[in-house]
């Protein structure tokens, strides 16, 4: 067998591959990160826009807390009007309340 004849001229070309196939790698690495971080960019400022909807829905939330004190009057209320309501309704069609 005889041994390789590889020259000097020859290991340059190879180790020029061997860096033009690095250089593509990585560019192409590159354009796949840079197209990971436009959709993170893209969902985060969608994502912004329905935060501040929500913000709005619930901006009025706190004004709920004055509604607790008032619970019991709407509950009287509202036994009274069923009250007037039976009182409508009791012998309406010829059906015994």
């Amino acid at each position: 067998m005889t041994p390789l004849a590889i020259t000097n001229n020859d290991m340059w070309g190879v180790a020029l591959i061997v860096g033009l196939l690095a250089a593509l790698i990585v560019a192409g690495l590159l354009v796949v990160l840079v197209r990971a971080v436009t959709d993170i960019d893209n969902s985060v400022r969608s994502l912004l826009d329905v935060a501040g909807r929500v913000a709005g829905n619930t901006a009025h939330i706190p004004q709920l807390q004055a509604t607790a004190p008032v619970l019991g009057q709407i509950v009287d209320e509202a036994v009274v009007q069923d009250g007037y309501m039976n009182a409508l309704t009791d012998g309406y069609g010829g059906v015994p309340a």
